[in-house]
């Protein structure tokens, strides 16, 4: 029996198990999971200390643990040093953002797609490969060695997005998403730990708890990755490095200062850690800021993806990787892809070359800023931070209503936007706030009924 009474000793979480289930952990971890989901414990909920749990149960400290730990890998929990274990402000939250089917009888203002100015072009430059003679090449098996003027095309649009590297160290991956899962798994270890934004990427956090890799949330200063806090995770939080979004950052559309950018990487080299650098958003600036692999670019994988600046279809990115890490994640993305296709790396590498991106993009600003400019009408009397280039805006919300909330009304009028409790991390307290996708919409006048609706619901909070 437990040394002490709990009978009247304030706790958190007194659970209640089978001990003659074994593992015993595992049985402790299947309670605290199913209490987490039927909300018996709440996000934010701190759990009681693993000693004094240990105690209540009749349990060694060990079982506590593993139970804990196995909680942790899952993103049910987080663990801060110094300050305990907390449920997850994203235990509950549904990172697939992306639905399988398009939302009916919504607009849809959630999802990050850009418009759809590049398909004609992109069609017209498919349409000319495959009525080439050798058309048939395309739809077999790519070769690394037979793609060495693709890698030229890649360093141009790297170049463009504020980087210069040279093709040895060049990869491709089938999307960013997939460069991210490559990189996590083959500089990673089941239980390591990397750190991310206090809201970030939910591709980065389903990938992470695939490979039951821990994030944790570095604090924020004027809605930038503190450096001070980085260097502080260095020391205490046992992380082996970050995950960064520097330009239109998702989903709180910020982009890092150059001095930020410095200072993250010279970090990253007095600790020996990598940074994983997300620049899918890089080309929507008309004059690129230095990317922080130009900073140390023998410590950051820069992951170019092609989905937001040109086309969502085109799944293809180009992945510039210091040379320590070059093979172990060359493996990862071989025994993920084997290859990338033939067919959509030729697509890109033509229409890079060619100067047809440069068009595209410009397409895409013109009619971003279009929409941004609509957006500030609409929304003049609210704060959504973002830029006029920016597919996306960060809406803080009037009142005392969470992103939850505003997520579910607004989708009850016929819109779908994205709360903040999508993108938080683990015990960070996520912003009242939402994601709403400018050039989702599929037009002006579809996004001006998104934002009356909007405009409306956030009337009702004032």
């Amino acid at each position: 029996m437990p040394v002490n009474s709990f009978e009247d000793y304030p706790m958190s979480w007194k659970p209640s198990i089978d001990k003659t289930k074994k593992p015993i952990y595992q049985a402790l971890a299947d309670q605290l999971e199913q209490d987490i989901l039927n909300g018996v414990l709440l996000p934010g909920t701190k759990l009681p200390p693993q000693r004094e749990l240990a105690d209540y149960l009749d349990l060694n400290l060990s079982t506590i643990s593993k139970a804990f730990k196995e909680c942790v890998l899952k993103g049910l929990l987080s663990t801060s040093v110094g300050s305990g274990t907390f449920v997850s402000y994203d235990a509950l939250s549904n990172a697939y953002l992306l639905e399988d089917a398009k939302p009916k009888h919504l607009i849809e203002m959630g999802a990050t797609l850009p418009d759809n100015a590049s398909f004609e072009p992109l069609f017209l430059q498919l349409k000319s490969m495959l009525q080439e003679t050798d058309y048939e090449k395309w739809f077999s098996y790519g070769r690394a060695g037979e793609s060495l003027w693709q890698k030229d095309a890649a360093i141009k649009l790297i170049r463009r997005g504020g980087f210069e590297t040279t093709v040895d160290h060049i990869l491709f991956a089938n999307g960013g998403q997939n460069a991210m899962a490559a990189t996590l798994a083959s500089l990673c270890q089941p239980g390591d730990r990397i750190g991310v934004d206090q809201h970030t990427y939910p591709g980065l956090k389903t990938a992470a708890a695939m490979l039951s890799v821990k994030i944790v949330p570095i604090k924020s200063e004027n809605n930038e990755m503190s450096p001070a806090a980085f260097e502080y995770a260095c020391k205490n939080e046992h992380i082996k490095g970050i995950f960064l979004i520097p330009d239109y950052h998702n989903p709180t559309a910020s982009c890092m200062s150059v001095e930020n950018r410095r200072k993250i990487a010279s970090i990253a080299k007095k600790y020996n850690q990598f940074i994983i650098e997300d620049a899918t958003y890089h080309l929507h600036n008309k004059k690129p800021l230095p990317a922080i692999a130009s900073f140390a670019p023998e410590r950051v994988i820069h992951i170019a993806s092609l989905s937001k600046s040109i086309a969502p279809g085109l799944r293809l990115a180009y992945v510039a990787v210091p040379s320590q890490f070059k093979e172990l994640i060359s493996k990862a993305l071989y025994n993920i892809n084997i290859s990338v296709s033939p067919l959509l790396a030729e697509l890109a590498a033509r229409t890079i070359v060619s100067n047809q991106f440069e068009v595209l993009i410009e397409r895409h600003r013109e009619e971003t800023i279009r929409r941004n400019q609509v957006v500030n009408r609409y929304l003049e009397d609210y704060t959504c931070l973002g830029h006029d280039a920016g597919i996306f805006r960060w809406l803080l919300l009037p009142g005392t209503i969470t992103g939850a909330e505003f997520e579910k009304l607004a989708a009850e009028r016929g819109v779908q936007v994205y709360a903040a409790e999508r993108f938080v991390v683990g015990n960070s307290s996520p912003e009242r706030a939402v994601r709403v996708a400018v050039c989702a919409p599929e037009s002006l006048e579809e996004l001006e009924q998104g934002l009356t609706i909007l405009k409306c619901l956030l009337n009702d909070f004032i």
